[in-house]
């Protein structure tokens, strides 16, 4: 068996890797404002909703693709719908990641130029202004590009290795971490003073603001978070050994994406209100809201540096899924060596995230349907791609994949009565491709 082909050690190394890979900005970064921005507590009713009812069962569905063939995305289609329309569902899922990684690494490209700065000392101080340093700071050219670079680079050096040693390890190690770090910012942060006025927004379901481009985005909410909809987890559960249960693995990586969104919501509402902040202030609320809680903590600055380097590990791993996906495409006949695949990838990414990068500076001034380069990127891939992806997938396997393969997948390695598998197929067949549609066509 080829090194690319290796399955991960264990289900617990399967479980943290593929959590790492949804486990990330969408959760972390992405989740609070755009709660922030459609009701607070309304929205995260219906992105559980979402994540629960249709985000698992599609994260279930894209498992039971890959490891049903074990091979990645484009080769998965290929093999189980030979010369068929279907084929196409891989390659949009490559296509999708690739665009998804040119405002992703932009992102990617902040978090590390926070975590130099944290490094060296230079964000907490007492006359700091945290909003107009992060503006300052996504509006410098040379600084942004600069980040973007070292985050790619950073996903270069270790995907030029593999994936399994390197990515599973440290997962089993810094996922609790995170986790950690996050329950004792959350404590911090609820008690500020004024703290309850946050909670009480991101717990209470006014609806009264919500609109169809709320649920909208609460269903690519639901999607971007758990890695969905571009087979990002075809590809990863390719690896998974026979013995394990697909459905068991869904669940915790489900769980674990709602636990982190929860208390990143948590995190930041409390001291949007405990400081007057706007929490409709979109993309640069984590990086004005974490300095301020930080601040107010004895060896605050330890702390947020320490975050700091856990959230970009975090993020760090949900990108190496969206590499992979493109990398393993494209290295699948093994005619080209992985080393210069990579390279050639990370290369033709950075190039594609300059424009997302100077969105907020030099390039401000373009204008994509009311929006920025980086936001219409962001809307492109996780308001239509995302779900267009969900809904060939939906289709696929309810439809065109072999049903008792499907089946067989399901049950392998697990005890779980057949009514969780009629429950399963019935919201995949029925359930999914209606509300996708739905939600899709009144966002329009």
């Amino acid at each position: 068996m080829s090194k690319q082909r290796e399955e991960w050690s264990s289900k617990l190394g399967f479980i943290m890797a593929s959590a790492g890979a949804a486990i990330g900005i969408g959760a972390i970064w992405k989740f609070p404002y755009v709660a922030g921005q459609f009701g607070g507590g309304a929205f995260l009713l219906l992105f559980i909703i979402f994540t629960l009812f249709i985000g698992l069962p599609m994260l279930i569905s894209e498992f039971i693709i890959g490891r049903s063939v074990n091979k990645e995305a484009v080769s998965a289609y290929d093999t189980l719908a030979p010369k068929s329309p279907w084929r196409i569902t891989g390659r949009l899922g490559v296509i999708g990641c690739f665009l998804l990684l040119t405002f992703y690494s932009v992102v990617g490209g902040w978090i590390t130029i926070y975590t130099a700065m944290g490094l060296t000392g230079q964000i907490i101080s007492d006359d700091a202004n945290y909003g107009k340093m992060f503006e300052q700071i996504i509006s410098q050219p040379f600084t942004i590009l600069l980040g973007t670079f070292v985050f790619i680079l950073l996903n270069v050096i270790v995907l030029s290795f593999g994936i399994k040693k390197g990515i599973e390890r440290a997962n089993n190690v810094l996922m609790p971490l995170l986790f950690i770090f996050f329950i004792i910012l959350v404590v911090r942060a609820v008690t500020l003073e004024g703290a309850s006025e946050g909670l009480s927004f991101f717990f209470s379901f006014n609806f009264s603001d919500f609109n169809a481009e709320g649920v909208l985005y609460a269903l690519g909410q639901s999607f971007f978070s758990l890695a969905v909809g571009f087979s990002c987890m075809v590809t990863y559960s390719s690896y998974l050994s026979k013995q394990e249960s697909l459905p068991t693995s869904a669940a915790s990586v489900t769980g674990m994406n709602i636990i982190v969104s929860i208390l990143a919501g948590m995190a930041i509402f409390p001291v949007v209100y405990a400081f007057s902040l706007e929490p409709t202030a979109g993309p640069g609320l984590l990086f004005i809201v974490l300095p301020n809680v930080f601040s107010q903590m004895a060896f605050g600055s330890l702390f947020l540096t320490l975050f700091l380097l856990l959230f970009l590990f975090a993020t760090l791993t949900s990108s190496f899924s969206q590499f992979e996906i493109i990398i393993s495409a494209i290295e699948k006949d093994k005619k080209r060596s992985r080393p210069k695949v990579v390279v050639i990838i990370g290369l033709l990414t950075f190039i594609a995230c300059i424009p997302s990068s100077l969105s907020s500076g030099v390039l401000a001034h373009v204008d994509i349907f009311g929006k920025s380069i980086f936001d219409a990127t962001d809307y492109l891939v996780s308001n239509i791609l995302l779900p267009i992806g969900c809904l060939l997938i939906a289709v696929f396997i309810s439809f065109r994949m072999d049903k008792a393969l499907v089946k067989s997948e399901f049950q392998r390695g697990n005890t779980l009565s057949l009514k969780w598998f009629k429950l399963w197929k019935f919201l995949m067949r029925y359930i999914i491709p209606i509300i996708i549609i739905i939600v899709f066509i009144f966002s329009l």
